[in-house]
């Protein structure tokens, strides 16, 4: 259901968008004979953006590192066209019916005084016609510009987060989560936070799902990059709902063994620390996946801490009742499009799930969520930066 909002609201939006292009171009002062011209090349440019933005989406696209001019006019430019489009049909159409609402209550006022005589038409007023129509066009606008800074700069300025959580046992752990390597996640980004992973020192390096986009064609250039994270006890892993959207369980798992990162699903390792020795348990995705909590704690002693992967945070309860010090998950991006009121947060984590970011407790359990490094149906980040999460075991 809620991937197929995510395609007919957009297509809602270009309908209405080329509506009231063609009544502004039709009202317009082009000469007669180039307004006709002018709707059919907007009708064809509004179809060409959101086709290719959807064909993306939906396609199982396998263009590794395209170029730079590819990624911007044939990727970003329609993401960016497709997400801003939506919000400028809606407060376009906000601001439509409002118009709508005050125009039908001036002809009520016009139509008689208290007397039943009729009101004396008031002077048009061009300069209030001007101011109204330069607020209608920058509401229009506005979206097409804040989700060019979302996917420009929004998708990039990224935050290292340090975390102190009580654990029984002195580790490092850097997390990295929500990659979606793809047109969005080159290899050169990627590059990027495994060398960022890298300079914090990890004792031990946890990555939580979402390798890909959509194409297991980009998870060995991931992999890799991540395999080149040196870590004192090691590096795990788990996958995420796009690893079971579009890879076979066979094909990841071979891909991990190449790579010699150990791949949990439902299942534990021990790591011998300096303090002695802790375990590091991980599930399946929750939703996608066979998630078998039980299995992947069969056999651990409860004298020794353990450390939960899961890609989505929903089985925080579950483990918390089983007396996990601390469960590290991801999936929500903290919104990935986030708008903040006073004492409120709107995205669409924060609308679907009790944990789409930062720290939960239960008891003596905790939960860390991480806003993840990656973006998935649109490249736009808005106020949910990139995170790269150290935390600091005691």
């Amino acid at each position: 259901m809620f991937r197929l909002i995510l395609v007919l609201l957009p297509a809602a939006a270009q309908v209405y968008l080329f509506l009231c292009a063609r009544r502004a171009i039709l009202a317009s002062r082009l000469p007669a004979a180039a307004r006709r011209p002018a709707v059919v090349a907007t009708g064809l440019a509004i179809a060409l953006l959101f086709f290719m933005n959807g064909y993306h989406l939906l396609g199982h696209l396998r263009w590794i590192d395209p170029p730079p001019v590819a990624r911007t006019f044939v990727f970003y430019l329609p993401a960016v066209w497709a997400l801003g489009s939506v919000f400028s049909a809606l407060f376009l159409g906000l601001a439509h019916l409002a118009a709508g609402l005050a125009a039908g209550s001036g002809r009520s006022r016009d139509a008689g005084g208290p007397d039943g005589a009729a009101l004396s038409a008031q002077p048009a007023d061009a300069s209030r016609r001007r101011f109204l129509r330069t607020g209608v066009a920058g509401l229009a606008v506005a979206p097409f510009v804040l989700s060019g800074y979302g996917a420009a700069w929004g998708g990039w300025a990224y935050e290292v987060c340090e975390v102190s959580v009580p654990f029984g046992r002195r580790v490092r752990v850097v997390q990295l989560t929500d990659i979606h390597a793809g047109v969005y996640m080159t290899r050169r980004e990627i590059r990027k936070y495994g060398r960022l992973a890298a300079s914090l020192r990890p004792d031990l390096f946890v990555l939580t799902g979402d390798f890909i986009s959509n194409s297991p064609a980009f998870l060995p250039e991931c992999l890799e990059e991540m395999a080149a994270v040196p870590a004192r006890y090691g590096t795990f892993a788990v996958l995420g709902n796009h690893e079971r959207w579009y890879g076979s369980q066979r094909e990841l798992k071979a891909a991990f063994r190449k790579y010699a990162i150990p791949l949990l699903i439902n299942a534990h390792a021990i790591v011998e620390s300096d303090d002695g020795p802790f375990a590091v348990a991980g599930i399946d995705d929750l939703r996608n996946g066979h998630p078998r909590l039980d299995l992947a704690l069969h056999g651990l002693p409860p004298s020794i801490p353990t450390l939960l992967l899961s890609h989505r945070p929903e089985i925080f309860p579950q483990a918390a009742a089983r007396g996990i010090p601390l469960t590290l998950a991801g999936h929500w991006h903290g919104g990935q499009i986030k708008i903040a009121f006073p004492g409120m947060v709107i995205s669409p984590a924060h609308l679907r799930s009790p944990y789409p970011e930062g720290m939960y407790r239960i008891g003596e359990s905790r939960l860390y969520v991480s806003r993840g490094v990656g973006t998935t149906f649109t490249p736009v980040r808005i106020n949910a930066p990139p995170e790269v999460t150290l935390l600091h075991l005691t």
